[in-house]
């Protein structure tokens, strides 16, 4: 590996779970680029932009690269891995995270939000591994950790295109991280308890008891605890369950938004 500040790469970053990480990968010591589509200059229906997490890397005391990036366009990945290691020379860790959930039943859904589910939740996680992966190699090795979700193992979970989607994203976890043994671990962490985020909550009614949810900590744990592996540690997918039940993952937590 080489020397230096470590880089993470965290796309979804704009709120969420991919906010959170990038703020508590810079005081675990990491330099973050933050992706997502939303940004101040395209905002969202939700709150938050990649510029908004990127201050606060930047308040952790880190370098933070805040970029607008849709993980469906394979050209402006591709000019991401440029970018990174043209200016910060290495790449250490990267998250896929960023993920849509088309709300219907996909047979009552359009084909075309069929193909966004897959553009972005399968062709995005490949395009940043195609795109980083074999420079990561090349310079040592590095890390990839793909997030999931319970619903790739839950059919009845009503929205095909993200349970295919999803379960295709640990398929490509496990045939990657075979074609590169030694050189870069890829791992998959499978959320298979509620996490409170913006855009969770958005689609929940107001009476709905979040009490429940945790907090998005716990993806931190994971995150942290996978990054601290040796590279021959790949192709697992993981639960929270699991990992909590190992120590790795805190117990029980109430979110800070609804606690």
């Amino acid at each position: 590996m080489s020397r230096g500040t470590p880089v993470a790469i965290v796309t979804g970053a704009s709120r969420g779970i991919g906010k959170r990480l990038c703020a508590d990968l810079a005081t675990a010591g990491y330099d973050v680029v933050c992706t997502a589509r939303t940004s101040s200059a395209a905002p969202g229906k939700l709150p938050g932009t990649v510029e908004e997490t990127a201050a606060e890397v930047e308040r952790a005391g880190r370098r933070a690269m805040a970029l607008a990036l849709d993980v469906q366009d394979e050209e402006a990945v591709a000019g991401l891995a440029e970018r990174v290691y043209r200016e910060w020379g290495r790449c250490d860790l990267l998250i896929n995270n960023a993920a849509v959930a088309p709300p219907k039943p996909a047979l009552e859904d359009s084909v075309r939000r069929w193909r966004l589910a897959v553009d972005v939740n399968v062709n995005g996680p490949f395009y940043c591994m195609y795109h980083l992966c074999p420079r990561m190699a090349a310079d040592g090795g590095g890390r990839v950790i793909n997030v999931s979700s319970g619903a790739a193992v839950t059919p009845s979970f009503g929205r095909a295109s993200y349970t295919a989607t999803k379960l295709a994203l640990e398929g490509m976890t496990e045939a990657l991280a075979h074609d590169l043994t030694g050189r870069v671990a890829v791992n998959c962490i499978r959320i298979d308890m509620p996490i409170w985020t913006e855009g969770f909550d958005a689609t929940l009614p107001a009476d709905f008891d979040r009490s429940w949810f945790e907090d998005a900590i716990i993806m931190t744990d994971a995150v942290l605890w996978l990054a601290k592996q040796d590279l021959d540690y790949t192709g697992k997918i993981l639960t929270l369950g699991e990992l909590r039940s190992l120590g790795v993952v805190r117990g029980p937590t109430k979110t800070a938004a609804h606690s």
